[in-house]
């Protein structure tokens, strides 16, 4: 190697010593102003991420929210010209509120003259003539700490022949109702979900039960310019009066006009089977539902389907005609819905029928109801 040589070699070398750590000093500064924009980005993401989680918590929260409608007046009938309440969608649910049967609302002020006010219409989007709604009640409240009852079975429920030695209907004048001396007043333990009838006090028992909310009034507009009140019951759903209609439950309806055009309404905080008295413990409550549309559905009637049972429902006005016609109008529908639903041959529907079937007393001289324990049904193909 000559002079240059080492020359050019000693100042590269010179370079290198200087430069060097001159570079990892400058490259050192540069990692950590690197390192330091990275931890500002970290934590600028970290706070989007958390500000976007929190939104989509707030969105979620929200689009679990039911939409809330209540009543600006209450209707009288299922009738198809009464002004819709509001316009919903399939799927949508929507939490509303009902009176007891006399017209008082949870805060025991007097909204509507009696009986069996109704919440609606409400107009399902896309329901036609033809279709059928399945309404699922996804709760059924009290939101109330007193109902009221008879305190005397209804004659039609007795044999002529006891009515001559029965007890009065009279209680106190204006106990409940101005004007009325039958009423009877019980008391709603919110809390315990329990009621007790406040008076008269037997020296027996104590009357107190463990409540059970359901609605007696659930219906669509009936058909044609029919206008029922919001007291008989019929095709079309109505005052069914059904102790089967509690949170949980599903009431499938025929739809005879556009709309649908679903009433709710006569909340009980327990009913016996076949409502024995004429009402049972009427109070006003808290209801939260969801409507699915099924097209071009084969439906007649009104039909109940809960977690253990399908339950076809004859329903007919009381007094219109005797017990065994509602028996014979749940029992075809059966037939029919097990037929076309679950595809069963016509004679397997009648065996399951004839000997798992279970018939309900619905209200006395009206309607009758057929269960069918789900258990034993096949898959819906």
């Amino acid at each position: 190697m000559n002079m240059r040589d080492r020359w050019l070699e000693g100042e590269r070398s010179k370079n290198e010593r200087t430069v060097g750590p001159a570079k990892t000093r400058a490259c050192g500064r540069i990692g950590r102003f690197s390192f330091a924009l990275m931890r500002a980005d970290w934590r600028l993401y970290l706070s989007v991420a958390v500000v976007l989680l929190a939104a989509g918590a707030t969105l979620a929260r929200a689009a679990d929210q039911p939409r809330q409608i209540f009543a600006r007046e209450y209707y009288h009938t299922f009738a198809h010209n009464n002004p819709v309440l509001e316009r919903i969608k399939p799927g949508e649910v929507i939490f509303t509120r009902t009176l007891d049967s006399d017209g008082q609302d949870e805060k025991s002020e007097h909204r509507a003259q009696p009986s069996n006010p109704l919440t609606g219409p409400f107009y399902v989007e896309g329901a036609e003539k033809g279709d059928a709604i399945a309404v699922h009640f996804r709760k059924v409240r009290l939101n109330r700490n007193w109902g009221w009852s008879v305190w005397r079975l209804a004659l039609i429920s007795l044999t002529p022949e006891s009515i001559e030695t029965l007890y009065s209907d009279k209680y106190k004048p204006d106990f409940v109702r101005k004007g009325s001396e039958r009423l009877v007043r019980w008391d709603i333990d919110l809390a315990r979900g329990t009621l007790r009838l406040r008076e008269p006090v037997s020296k027996r028992t104590p009357l107190e039960f463990p409540a059970r909310p359901m609605l007696g009034c659930v219906g669509v507009a009936a058909p044609g310019e029919f206008a029922p009140t919001s007291e008989p019951a019929g095709s079309y759903g109505g005052n069914l009066d059904y102790n089967e209609i509690v949170e949980g439950a599903t009431v499938i309806l025929p739809v005879f006009h556009p709309g649908a055009l679903l009433f709710v309404g006569d909340g009980h905080a327990l009913m016996a089977d076949g409502e024995p008295t004429g009402t049972g413990v009427e109070t006003s409550m808290d209801v939260e539902f969801s409507v699915d549309l099924v097209k071009k559905a084969k439906v007649t009637g009104p039909r109940v389907e809960t977690a253990d049972y399908l339950i076809s429902v004859g329903a007919q006005p009381e007094f219109e005609s005797s017990l065994d016609r509602a028996l014979q109008l749940a029992t075809t529908d059966m037939v029919e819905w097990l037929a076309n639903d679950y595809q069963m041959e016509p004679w397997a529907a009648h065996m399951l029928v004839g000997f798992v079937g279970k018939y309900d007393v619905v209200t006395v001289q009206g309607t009758m109801a057929l269960r069918i324990p789900k258990h034993y049904l096949p898959a819906r193909p």
